[in-house]
């Protein structure tokens, strides 16, 4: 996602960490959502100004949905990439390679499995296939993309999550996350993808592993995931910024 949108607006996995993070006091959580440069946050409500064609409409079925698309609509996704690093590239330590992914993940006493998560767990269960519009909340970033990877509801079995579970962690290389609530994540268009468009996925695009929503905008679909914690309402406090 563009970084002027990042200073402009609450970002969907600032607005999860406001709501869930409990560390640090509200001023110095809203100071870190509007960013260093951000003007004073107004004393008193008042008109907010308008970003013209933002956010976009995502094109959802009735029931909120993302609608499938063929896959000879598949192609590349037009717009700049960033990450949260100095030179808005991946990071340096990503590992691009999906079958030697090492994704730790933290069921913290709500499942029956936790530790680190590798391709050959995955690779056991059902592969699934789906062409879906990536949507960022301006324009670009944008584009039809085929995913292959699994659901995210047939991983939470594999790890015996309780029902007790109410939220998701996703925490990415360079240090950004995001926070969904568990019905949004069992969700059946939900998926972990390891391949775009028939090939595996870049580090531009989130390699070895990437979370899919395309029922929400493009940066709720976090890249290049190193960490699951699943969680009752209070999960731990946010990863720092990267220095």
């Amino acid at each position: 996602m563009q970084i002027s949108r990042r200073k402009a607006i609450l970002s969907g996995s600032t607005l999860a960490g406001l709501s869930l993070a409990t560390t640090a006091l509200p001023e110095q959580l809203l100071a870190q959502a509007a960013g260093a440069n951000a003007a004073p946050f107004p004393d008193k409500l008042e008109e907010a100004t308008s970003r013209a064609g933002f956010p976009v409409e995502l094109p959802l079925l009735p029931d909120g949905s993302a609608p499938e698309h063929n896959k000879s609509e598949a192609g590349p996704i037009e717009g700049p990439l960033m990450f949260r690093t100095k030179d808005r590239k991946p990071p340096a330590n990503l590992t691009t390679d999906y079958k030697q992914m090492a994704i730790r993940v933290d069921t913290r006493g709500l499942g029956k499995l936790r530790g680190t998560m590798h391709f050959s767990d995955l690779e056991k269960l059902p592969v699934t296939t789906h062409t879906y519009l990536m949507q960022c909340g301006a324009a670009l970033p944008r584009g039809i993309v085929t995913w292959t990877g699994v659901r995210f509801s047939d991983v939470c079995d594999m790890l015996g999550l309780k029902t007790g579970v109410h939220y998701g962690r996703f925490i990415s290389a360079d240090g950004a996350y995001v926070d969904e609530d568990m019905t949004t994540l069992r969700n059946s268009q939900v998926m972990l993808a390891w391949m775009m468009n028939g090939q595996p996925i870049s580090a531009d695009h989130g390699a070895p592993l990437r979370l899919v929503i395309p029922f929400r905008y493009g940066n709720r679909s976090i890249k290049g995931i190193t960490d699951i914690i699943f969680a009752t309402p209070g999960l731990p406090p946010p990863p720092a910024p990267p220095a």
